[in-house]
C-alpha cells in the first residue's frame, strides 16, 4: 500500500476511530467491539476486508447526483452497533480504513482525471489484500470503482475474472475517459473482465449504442420488466450465472441505484426490493466463487436517508458475511 497519489489519501481504521461510533449498553457486545482494524492485519484470522471510498468523483464526471461520498460513515454507525453474537461475532470482519478526497473538481474532464489516479490508488490498496487470500468489501463512492476491484483481483488470480452485477444501468458506456458508467467496458477491453453478466436493467435508461456494445462483447443481460412481469425468475438467474461461471471466481456486484426507493445517485422509484437485495447478495456468497463484494452508489442528503442507507449497507454486508 504504497502507491501515492495527488489527490487521494488512504486513512487507517484504529480502535479509537471504531469505539468512537458504538453505542455501550450493559449486558450487550456490539461488533464494533469486536472487529479488527488496519494494525491487527499480518495477524487477522478472518476473511472480510472492509474499504470505505468517499468520493463521488465518478456519478459526477458521468453527469449524475453528488453524495456517493457519504456513504461509508452512514454504514459504519450502524455496522458497527450491530449485536455481536452467535450469527455474527465482528471476529471475521476487519475495517481496513477509508479513501478520502483531498480536493475537488467541477469540471468533467478533471473529475476523470482523478478517477484514472484513483483506480491505480485503489489498485496499489487492493492487491495485497488479494494475494493475503482475502475478500474485500468496498462500500461508498461510484461505481467506477468496480475497475480496480475487477483489476487487482484479475492481478493476483493471473487471468481475467468474471462479474455478476444487479444495476438498472449497464455502466457498459463507450471508453471516452474514466467514470462511473464505463467501469465494466474498460476492464473488458483491456482483459480484465472475462464474462460480464448484469441483471434486471431497465429497458429505457440503456441506450441502444450501450445495449449493442453489450452484445458484441457478448454479455449476458436481462431486464426488470421481465421480472415485473413474471417472464423470469430473477433468483434463478443469479444461480444460472453462478453456475456458468464454473471455477472462476466472482466479482459480485450490487448498485446501490436497483433498490427501490434508495437514496443513490440515480434514484429510482421502481426497482428491487431491499429483500431481493439481500437475496441476491446472500445467494452470491453461499456460491463460494465471491471474490469481493462492491456497494457503490448510495447518495444520502439529509438525516433521515442516511438512516436508510447505513441501515441497508449493513443488513447487506452483514448477510454476505454469515452466508
Amino acid at each position: 500500500m504504497n502507491s501515492y497519489s495527488n489527490v487521494f489519501s488512504f486513512i487507517p481504521s484504529t480502535k479509537d476511530v471504531v469505539r468512537s461510533y458504538v453505542s455501550q449498553r450493559d449486558g450487550e457486545v456490539k461488533l464494533g467491539e469486536k472487529v479488527s482494524v488496519f494494525s491487527d492485519l499480518e495477524s487477522f484470522q478472518g476473511r472480510y476486508v472492509v474499504l470505505g471510498v468517499k468520493e463521488d468523483f465518478g456519478p459526477r464526471a458521468n453527469l449524475g447526483l453528488s453524495g456517493a461520498n457519504l456513504a461509508f460513515d452512514c454504514f459504519l454507525k450502524r455496522f458497527l452497533n450491530m449485536q455481536s453474537n452467535t450469527f455474527l461475532s465482528g471476529d471475521e470482519v476487519l475495517l481496513l480504513g477509508e479513501v478520502v478526497a483531498n480536493e475537488d473538481f467541477t469540471v468533467v474532464d478533471d473529475l476523470r482525471l482523478g478517477i484514472t489516479e484513483l483506480d491505480d490508488f485503489l489498485v496499489s490498496i487492493l492487491v495485497p489484500v488479494y494475494e493475503k487470500g482475502l475478500i474485500p468489501i468496498v462500500i461508498g463512492g461510484g461505481h467506477n470503482n468496480a475497475y480496480p476491484l475487477i483489476k487487482a483481483c484479475s492481478m493476483v488470480q493471473g487471468k481475467a475474472i468474471d462479474v455478476i452485477n444487479c444495476d438498472p444501468h449497464a455502466d457498459f458506456r463507450a471508453l471516452e475517459g474514466r467514470h462511473s458508467g464505463n467501469s465494466f467496458s474498460y476492464a473488458v477491453k483491456e482483459g480484465w473482465l472475462a464474462n460480464y453478466a448484469v441483471l434486471g436493467l431497465h429497458q429505457q435508461y440503456n441506450s441502444q449504442s450501450m445495449l449493442d456494445r453489450l452484445l458484441e462483447n457478448e454479455c449476458y443481460f436481462t431486464f426488470f420488466e421481465a421480472y415485473l412481469i413474471g417472464e423470469r425468475d430473477f433468483l434463478q438467474d443469479v444461480d444460472n450465472q453462478l453456475l456458468q461461471a464454473g471455477d472462476t471466481v466472482l466479482g459480485v456486484e450490487l448498485d446501490m441505484d436497483a433498490i427501490i426507493g434508495m437514496p443513490s445517485s440515480a434514484f429510482t422509484p421502481s426497482g428491487f426490493s431491499l429483500e431481493d437485495a439481500r437475496r441476491y447478495v446472500v445467494q452470491c456468497a453461499k456460491s463460494k466463487k465471491a471474490a469481493y463484494l462492491h456497494l457503490p452508489e448510495a447518495a444520502p442528503k439529509n438525516e433521515c436517508e442516511e438512516a436508510v442507507v447505513g441501515k441497508a449497507l449493513a443488513y447487506l454486508i452483514s448477510d454476505f458475511i454469515k452466508s
